[in-house]
């Protein structure tokens, strides 16, 4: 270990490298071998930025926020989910005196890292403006850089968006050039996520190849829906001679359309495959010839899907991915940068030409569907965040302690309590379930604990066994539990204590051995700060605690989950109705404030009352508005005292903001909003700014 590569930074856990730890230092003040350079733009890899922007629906102050929470959590910014990270440019602010004498760097020069960001201390104040495109943000903040961080100076003539993006992808531009070479490719498909992505590939091609050759680019159909599908085939004109805009999720049938539109189709010498949509893989098994080469721009590419893939045909492909580092990677990719200049240039007056988000499509949400799906217990999930969520409630389950369970209301926590149920050692016994809400204050406690025989007038005969009781070796589930009175609360901590209680009017200790999960859609800590819950009986329910994030915040799961709520209203009712792409994207871009039990009954009415076999996108906006009007309804009557006197004005203003906001958050862009509410995108700003939303 001759230079320094940042193991005196390790936090947690020790004695491990950098981009594998957990959390690292990122203080300000440098440390033998190192250099701290000011921030300026980060480049995200296309997966981690896709699991960001996914989980977050894609609402800027969130994405911002959220990217800042991983930062402040881990010293560097790696997405805990997707384990990867990205790259950055900015000036160097100071070197330290013992630096590497051959790094030749001086302060104020503008570099691009290299060291994925994984494995590098930074800290981010604040994030300026988001790219969609590329999947880069602008920041103010610095990175600690060492002797060993591969570094290389800007170009002040090449912009940072496709630099960056350059950059990101070297080791695999200089590996496809490599491949073509070596095995003298000329017929070859790229299968790219993006316009910018495949041009760089197709420009290293030919100059691998040389004037005779020949690439196709295979790309989503869903890719973007604001950019006509004939001008980002212009745009990469001459250098990819046909696009073909498929769905990637069903790669026979695209096969097919690809070959049926070439005459004379021939299978092909190379495949890169960058998009890492689940079925790319099959149509570059599908598209390469036998002792082909495909080539993986990463292991993220389901590198192991297409070796079986090719296994099954029977027929054996030359398989690559990128791999590692190599010195000449970043030089070799900027003379191809320099010469796509032109044509980057052309990309980026496109791109802004068209400024929008590009959100999730229908052939990666069914990616995710495929790769992320799972069932634990009839918990059907295939965002990485309930994923995540999951693993914390299998792991809790198997611990006999009590359990808070938050969230809001219709997100699912009886799912929870199910899923610990089923997983703990008390399976096999009781578990009742009880909403304290709905218990009356004078009759709690003779409910809790039972009663003896004519404890009461009106008691049964025989007295009666109480919540306590009937759960006796199993789980005990208090719903809102946030409800119950002081007094009740005082009792329930009692029995908590000492496992024992008497029933109402009786002399006889009766012990228990219960799992209490309580639920509650405030948090309990909020309650306890307003004086309104026990702050001991807090502490005694809160061993663990989980919080189910609402379904806006797992925007990966409206998808599955209303795909499996059609099969089931399906096979109730008889029917083989299904869900268009563009009623998928409506779905998805709702904002959803009554959660998974909201999406259940829309589609339950969806299944009823559509007509034809296809739910169109006409027919879930006509619910979904109806809804966002109701939610506008409650609103007024929420905020309207009777002891006041009605502002008419102010009324108007106030649901007018709630019209202009739920226009922005369900078309994410003022050019769609405004088009959807029928108004001039000019009108619709001054509203937008007038409203500061």
């Amino acid at each position: 270990m001759d230079k320094v590569f940042g193991l005196e930074r390790v936090l947690e856990p020790t004695g491990v490298f950098p981009p594998v730890a957990w959390k690292i230092d990122n203080g300000r003040e440098l440390r033998e071998g190192e250099a701290r350079v000011a921030l300026e733009q980060v480049h995200l890899e296309w997966d981690n930025f896709q699991q960001i922007c996914n989980s977050c629906g894609f609402e800027e102050d969130k994405i911002k926020a959220k990217i800042m929470d991983i930062v402040d959590k881990r010293g560097k910014l790696q997405n805990p989910f997707t384990g990867s990270g990205g790259v950055f440019m900015g000036r160097i602010e100071e070197i330290s005196d013992d630096f590497g004498p051959d790094a030749d760097l001086t302060v104020g020069e503008r570099i691009c890292c290299i060291t994925s960001l994984g494995g590098i201390p930074i800290n981010i104040e604040e994030i300026f403006d988001i790219d969609y495109d590329y999947g880069q943000f602008k920041c103010r903040g610095y990175a600690i850089i060492f002797e060993a961080s591969p570094v290389f100076k800007v170009d002040p003539t090449l912009e940072a968006n496709y630099t960056l993006a350059a950059i990101d992808e070297a080791g695999s531009i200089a590996g496809s050039f490599d491949i073509a070479t070596d095995h003298q490719c000329k017929n070859v498909a790229i299968i790219g996520r993006n316009v910018h992505t495949c041009l760089l590939y197709a420009a290293t091609l030919r100059e691998a190849i040389g004037p005779e050759y020949n690439v196709i680019a295979v790309m989503d159909k869903y890719y973007t829906q604001d950019i006509p599908k004939e001008e980002l085939e212009q745009v990469m004109r001459p250098l990819i001679k046909e696009t073909f805009f498929v769905d990637l999720s069903e790669p026979v049938r695209s096969y097919e359309e690809i070959v049926s539109k070439i005459s004379n189709f021939k299978q092909l010498d190379l495949v890169i495959i960058t998009e890492d949509i689940s079925g790319s893989e099959s149509i570059g098994m599908l598209l390469v010839k036998p002792f082909g080469c495909a080539y993986f721009t990463s292991f993220a590419n389901n590198y192991s899907k297409a070796v079986l893939c090719a296994e099954s045909m029977g027929k054996v492909v030359l398989t690559y991915a990128f791999d590692q580092f190599v010195q000449d990677y970043p030089k070799f990719t900027m003379q191809i940068v320099h010469a796509l200049k032109p044509k980057l240039e052309e990309i980026n007056r496109m791109y802004r030409s068209y400024k929008g988000i590009n959100r999730i499509t229908k052939s990666r949400a069914r990616s995710q569907e495929i790769k992320n799906a799972g069932k634990e217990d009839d918990f059907v999930y295939q965002d990485i965040v309930t994923s995540s969520m999951i693993k914390e409630v299998m792991n809790i389950a198997k611990y006999d302690c009590n359990v808070i369970i938050q969230g809001e209301t219709g997100v699912g926590k009886e799912k929870v309590l199910s899923l610990i149920h089923q997983n703990s050692s008390r399976r096999s016994k009781p578990c009742i379930k009880i909403n304290c809400a709905t218990v009356q204050e004078t009759l709690a406690e003779s409910e809790f604990f039972g009663y003896e025989a004519g404890a009461f007038t009106g008691a049964q005969a025989k007295g009666k066994e109480g919540y306590f009781e009937l759960a006796n070796e199993g789980i005990l589930f208090l719903d809102e539990i946030g409800t119950l009175s002081m007094n009740m609360q005082s009792k329930l901590l009692r029995v908590l204590q000492e496992s024992q209680f008497y029933r109402v009017g009786g002399t006889k200790q009766i012990s228990v051995n219960v799992r209490v999960v309580c639920a509650n859609n405030v948090p309990l800590r909020k309650l306890v700060d307003e004086g309104k819950f026990r702050e001991d009986l807090y502490y005694r329910l809160n061993i663990c605690t989980i919080d189910v994030p609402p379904l806006r915040e797992r925007r990966a799961d409206i998808l599955i989950l209303a795909e499996t709520f059609v099969k089931g209203w399906n096979k109730k009712y008889g029917m083989e109705k299904e869900l268009s792409p563009d009623a998928l994207n409506s779905l998805y871009n709702y904002y959803w404030p009554g959660n998974v039990r909201e999406l259940e009954n829309i589609i339950h009415r969806l299944v009823i009352s559509s007509e034809n076999i296809v739910i169109t996108e006409e027919e879930v906006d006509a619910i979904l508005n109806e809804n966002a009007y109701g939610d506008l309804v409650n609103s007024v009557k929420k905020s309207y005292n009777m002891d006041e006197h009605l502002n008419f004005h102010q009324m108007m203003d106030q649901q007018e903001k709630q019209i202009i906001e739920y226009a922005l958050r369900k078309e994410g862009t003022t050019r769609k909003a405004a088009k959807m509410l029928g108004l001039p995108q000019t009108t619709f700003a001054r509203k937008k700014l007038k409203y500061d939303l």
